[in-house]
């Protein structure tokens, strides 16, 4: 627990009340004991039990009765301040691994600590274990496989080598003084039967984690950003990128090269064409395409006409 008003002081804020914060969180999952942040005006923002909030005077007046307003001209510059101060350690003193029978790990192998990896996995040369980490059974991890502290990877799965999982997302708080980090705090999980290609790179979450359901498939090259969730049996096609918090229902189908910006959800069964770019939500069973996006039939036809203007 940290004194909020000693955080506060720290960074030239005054504040009237004195508080305990146990950590920081998102608005929807924040308790009593958290403090989050807020730059702009949400549902959310109405309902939130957070313990305290970093926000604007503008915005103040939106809060719950019994949640504290911490005002700030930048919250989230703030935010990204007191990050660090929450940060997790990244070596860690714990217990030495527990692993299960039948599991074969190659020479050149680093296991952190508080580590548990199950029965009939196969760990190959130069892969690395962070602290925390925990690997279900029949999971099979290439060379050179990174997977930082707290990552969870479920049953039967494979990541192929070179591929990255769990580390930070690309979060800054940027204004006049530069580019501030935002210190991710959550983790990955890749749920049973997920399959990871080479060089594939999922960040963790800045709060809670970046999830990955199962029977997910993706391809080499890819990169899934923070607080992003996949619905079971996806496939992620090479080159595709998603930006943080991007939600995929089940059996969604990302093209080569399709993109999305994030903050947005594609519903069940739909398919976005190779290059398509997603900058909005997308209903689920339905052929998208080009950018901006819009059903793939539309977008062709739109492709022809613009073709005979040029005759």
């Amino acid at each position: 627990m940290k004194s909020l008003k000693e955080l506060c002081e720290n960074v030239g804020i005054k504040i009237e009340f004195e508080m305990q914060i146990s950590n920081l969180n998102s608005l929807e999952d924040a308790n009593e004991n958290e403090l989050s942040f807020c730059i702009k005006e949400c549902d959310t923002l109405k309902t939130t039990k957070a313990g305290a909030v970093l926000i604007s005077e503008k915005l103040a007046n939106l809060l719950p009765t019994n949640v504290k307003a911490v005002i700030c001209e930048d919250p989230k510059y703030i935010f990204a301040l007191f990050s660090k101060v929450f940060s997790k350690d990244l070596i860690r003193v714990g217990k030495d691994a527990i692993i299960g029978e039948n599991t074969t790990i190659m020479p050149n192998v680093y296991i952190g600590k508080d580590v548990s990896i199950g029965s009939n996995c196969t760990i190959l040369a130069g892969a690395y274990i962070g602290d925390g980490v925990c690997i279900k059974d029949n999971v099979i991890i290439y060379p050179n496989v990174t997977i930082y502290n707290d990552s969870v990877i479920g049953n039967h799965c494979i990541i192929h080598a070179g591929s990255v999982i769990g580390s930070d997302g690309f979060g800054y708080a940027s204004n006049s003084k530069g580019h501030f980090k935002i210190y991710h705090n959550g983790y990955v999980e890749l749920q049973d039967f997920v399959e990871i290609g080479s060089c594939v790179c999922i960040d963790r979450a800045v709060f809670s984690k970046t999830l990955i359901k199962t029977g997910t498939k993706i391809d080499n090259l890819v990169q899934i950003g923070h607080n992003c969730v996949l619905g079971q049996g996806c496939l992620v096609v090479s080159q595709t990128g998603l930006a943080g918090s991007s939600e995929l229902g089940n059996a969604v189908v990302m093209g080569g090269q399709s993109a999305t910006s994030g903050h947005l959800k594609i519903g069940d069964g739909a398919i976005i064409a190779a290059r398509g770019g997603v900058s909005k939500d997308l209903a689920g069973g339905k052929v998208y395409g080009g950018f901006p996006i819009m059903e793939q039939s539309e977008w062709l036809k739109m492709q022809a006409k613009l073709k005979r203007i040029n005759k």
